[in-house]
């Protein structure tokens, strides 16, 4: 096999396709992401390190590749592991330090106190401008943030509960600040907006604007009676909003001429509602096709409701029944799963509900889709991803499967058209990993870096820990 392997690692496809397969294998151990981090070129998708799952050693030798490139895709990567990650507040580069503490707010994400405390002492102020958001930010470290000599970093580290712990000198400082940006958020702080006087309910239902008729035809403030005088309204949100009112009899949803669409927004009172599986099965039994897509949104439902709606008349119900409801039926997952013409049809094989004993039966299905689903049937064998392997539709996640019989994922390294697949294997042994990327570089298409692969992080602790 040995020499079979190095024959086809000649052709600079087949190479490239290993590669490209390996940094997509979930399996892929640290040893071989090192030497992938080292490559001068990959083939690979341009974000592959950014939406890989990351554990800690994964972390640790991505934040310490000497490609600054790298170190950013990893900040990017929201399973990176936090700990490890915030050596990138001692990261040489600013903008690695900067998309770091960027990054801490606009994910949540948590940073060591001493981390945080660097990232206020950073020497360019868009780093500690940004780390005036992180969360969990020491208020010792925004006490000090707070006399910063860059304007925009103070104004951004003024909080109210920070104002009324401050001592009166500094209040005094910031009130006579020289910059407008501190002086107008210290205003900021104390505003009170002054909200609009509320026009009467019938000035809104008689308002030129269709938006704000909408607003009042769904209001439930506004009377009833006074409501129904938008049954005849020539917009049709205006007329769809008052006949998913919550106080209307089936009758008089009947009689007002709405139209629902796919986008069609769903009124917040149902989901509230149907908290009450009494209520729940009200507006499953709602002729209003609107109000029972709201109620299959809900992702707790009971049995008997759930049943309903997965056998409702509307299409529109059973699909959102699949992409919201945790209960959703096996039966009808793989349905709509299979005749979906929307581009999310494929997300319903992570549904809890889909993957069963069975799907199997779908191996020679016309359908494509069919076949795919064949292989999420748990008690199937190797046979199944070995029948599918030279499917043109399915061959990918069939080669990829890890019951693939290891003869014939082998095999499948050495064919350009599976290559990739075969690469990305999780059952592909690291040994031949190693030997994939052995026989990449001899090619000499694809040469590493042979830096010492830290040069990007400095003054970090623990960082050979």
């Amino acid at each position: 096999m040995d020499e079979i392997l190095e024959r086809a690692g000649a052709d600079e496809a087949v190479a490239g396709a290993w590669l490209h397969g390996l940094t997509c294998n979930p399996a892929l151990p640290g040893t071989v992401l090192e030497r992938l981090l080292k490559f001068d070129e990959l083939p690979a998708d341009r974000l592959w390190l950014t939406w890989r799952r990351l554990d800690e050693e994964a972390t640790a030798i991505a934040v310490a590749s000497s490609r600054m490139q790298h170190r950013l895709d990893v900040a990017e990567n929201p399973t990176a592991d936090v700990t490890v990650l915030a050596r990138l507040a001692y990261d040489v580069e600013p903008r690695v330090r900067f998309v770091y503490a960027l990054l801490l707010s606009e994910f949540g994400r948590s940073s060591p106190p001493e981390a945080l405390a660097a990232l206020a002492g950073d020497p360019d102020s868009k780093v500690r401008g940004c780390v005036t958001a992180a969360p969990g930010l020491p208020d010792a470290v925004r006490h000090r943030l707070v006399e910063d000599e860059h304007p925009g970093v103070r104004a951004g580290a003024l909080t109210r509960t920070l104002w009324e712990g401050l001592p009166e000198p500094v209040r005094e400082r910031l009130l006579d600040d020289p910059s407008p940006q501190v002086r107008e958020k210290i205003a900021k702080l104390f505003r009170t907006e002054e909200k609009p006087e509320p026009l009467p309910a019938e000035a809104r239902v008689t308002h030129t604007d269709p938006f704000v008729r909408c607003g009042a035809a769904g209001d439930p403030e506004v009377p009833l009676a006074l409501a129904l005088r938008l049954a005849d309204d020539p917009a049709d949100e205006v007329r769809l909003a008052l006949s998913m009112r919550e106080d209307l009899t089936e009758e008089q949803r009947a009689s007002i001429p709405y139209l629902v669409l796919e986008w069609s927004p769903w009124p917040s009172w149902v989901e509230e509602r149907a908290a009450d599986p009494e209520a729940a099965r009200r507006i499953a039994a709602s002729a209003h096709v609107g109000l029972r897509r709201a109620l299959a949104k809900r992702r707790d439902l009971p049995a008997d409701v759930v049943a309903r709606l997965a056998a409702d008349e509307d299409a529109g119900v059973r699909r959102v029944l699949c992409s919201y409801c945790e209960d959703a039926p096996h039966e009808l997952l793989v349905e709509v799963y299979a005749t979906a013409d929307d581009r999310n049809w494929s997300v319903l094989r992570l549904h809890r509900n889909f993957a069963r004993p069975g799907l199997a039966r779908f191996v020679d299905d016309p359908n494509f889709r069919l076949r795919l689903a064949a292989l999420d049937d748990p008690a199937a064998g190797p046979e199944l991803p070995l029948r599918l392997a030279d499917d043109p539709e399915v061959e990918g996640w069939a080669v990829r499967d890890p019951r693939l019989p290891a003869d014939e994922l082998s095999r499948r390294l050495t064919l350009p058209g599976s290559a990739f697949a075969a690469a990305a294997n999780p059952t592909l042994p690291p040994t031949v990993m190693h030997q994939l990327v052995d026989l990449a570089e001899r090619l000499g298409r694809w040469s590493p870096d042979m830096g010492d692969g830290m040069r990007g992080v400095t003054g970090a602790p623990g960082l050979h820990g």
